[in-house]
């Protein structure tokens, strides 16, 4: 399965930058499902030391829940949460504003001049056929046009950011009173888009208007994937060829920021430390760049927790 660059950040980047997507109504058949198998973690750390690591999906469909009973019960467990990004900056409401400024352009060229003319013809088509105003986009960049096109279909899809994993544990920590932070900022989150070059935005534009006229068909098997916790494929199939494909971006938006957020976690494995749940998207736990891989070369143990999972024979 090919995993395009937009979807891959729709699965990396914290929902906050997914927001302002209004959801297509679900269809009776997508209605009623079981729960979710989880992605879920557990790490055993110094003495009265715990982490749950929760992999996310940043846009779900109310059928997504109610969720696994081990999720609910790590929540329970646990004292305070840890999120890719703090629960005030996700809900602040300048978040769109920094967002915008961070896609205008200041080099005085246009939108149409970074595209190839069959590239510009295949937008002015998606343009007219989905009420997408052009003529407004002509000075911002060509991530923040993908983006939004790709965060549209996946709308199509009823994939809506509000029902993300991470605003549904935001609530619910609010809810309980319970304390959130974050392993990294907003500003952060938005120089990785940002921090593209051309031709990783070209190739992101390509992917969404590519997929949208396949029936968004990559956006179904990307949810069904983690729908069924299917870490194996998610790795094997999604993100070892982003790594192939994408080496400087993959290390950028995903290795690095593993290698930044475990120090972070480690404190929270600390004597004394109580339990902490952490919720970021689901593939930074996955593979041999992964948290959960990284906790274990530090000696940790770690273990999945899934009842839903086929227990290996012995």
């Amino acid at each position: 399965m090919k995993l395009g660059l937009l979807r891959w950040f729709a699965f990396v980047l914290c929902g906050l930058l997914l927001s302002g997507v209004a959801p297509a109504a679900e269809s009776a058949e997508r209605q009623h499902r079981s729960a979710p198998v989880p992605l879920l973690w557990r790490v055993d750390g110094a003495e009265g030391a715990t982490l749950y690591l929760l992999g996310s999906f940043h846009l779900l469909r109310s059928d997504d829940y109610p969720l696994a009973p081990e999720v609910e019960a790590a929540f329970e467990r646990s004292s305070r949460l840890l999120f890719e990004l703090p629960p005030d900056q996700v809900e602040s409401p300048a978040l769109a504003a920094q967002m915008l400024q961070a896609a205008q352009r200041r080099d005085g060229r246009k939108l149409r001049e970074d595209l190839s003319t069959a590239q510009w013809q295949a937008l002015q088509e998606y343009a007219a056929q989905h009420g997408l105003d052009l003529a407004a986009m002509g000075d911002v960049k060509v991530w923040f046009v993908a983006l939004g096109i790709s965060l549209q279909e996946m709308a199509r899809e009823g994939l809506d950011p509000e029902l993300g994993l991470d605003r549904h544990f935001m609530q619910q920590a609010r809810r309980d009173g319970k304390p959130a932070g974050g392993l990294e900022t907003a500003s952060e989150q938005i120089r990785l888009l940002d921090g593209m070059d051309l031709e990783e935005q070209r190739q992101m534009l390509a992917e969404a208007l590519d997929d949208a006229r396949d029936g968004n068909r990559e956006s179904r098997q990307l949810h069904d994937a983690w729908r069924a916790g299917d870490a194996h494929r998610l790795w094997t199939e999604m993100a070892a060829e982003m790594k192939q494909h994408y080496p400087a971006l993959y290390r950028n938006i995903n290795v690095e920021r593993n290698d930044r957020w475990v120090p972070k976690l480690v404190q929270h494995l600390q004597a004394g430390q109580g339990t902490t749940l952490v919720v970021v998207g689901a593939l930074h736990l996955l593979g041999e760049d992964g948290v959960v891989e990284k906790l274990r070369a530090r000696g940790y143990h770690v273990e999945r927790i899934c009842q839903a999972c086929e227990k290996p024979a012995h």
